[in-house]
């Protein structure tokens, strides 16, 4: 799976412009995370059609880039996540973004952008 990262100014309308744009080609956003850090913002998107969805914001001068993520399910209760991230950690993969995907009956998926695809799938199986 494919994640989008869009850098930014943060100011207002930001997101709204970057959805806008998504939604007027028919891209539908599977996924967001989005944070305003000092003069930036830094949106992660993970959408149904990233190779669109890169071409049409890049158009609109956005910077971007897409990388690869994993994508986890783990049962929907305490710990779990700390046993995934304990996993990576013991195998020396950074995690360098985590959030959750959805849900699905009693799992909880996440997605986890970690330094180094290859390992934190070697690590995870």
């Amino acid at each position: 799976m494919k994640q989008l990262t869009i850098l930014t100014e943060n100011r207002v309308g930001a997101l709204a412009d970057i959805c806008t744009e998504l939604g007027n080609v028919g891209v539908n956003i599977k996924s967001i995370n989005a944070q305003g850090q000092g003069d930036y913002g830094v949106i992660r998107l993970v959408t149904e059609d990233e190779a669109t969805a890169k071409k049409v914001l890049e158009k609109a001068g956005f910077r971007l880039t897409v990388s690869d993520i994993l994508v986890v399910s783990v049962p929907d209760r305490p710990g779990e996540l700390a046993k995934i991230a304990r996993k990576l950690s013991n195998s020396g993969v950074d995690v360098e973004c985590v959030y959750v995907l959805g849900k699905e009956g009693d799992k909880l998926q996440f997605a986890i952008k970690p330094s180094s695809i290859e390992h934190a799938a070697r690590a995870l199986r």
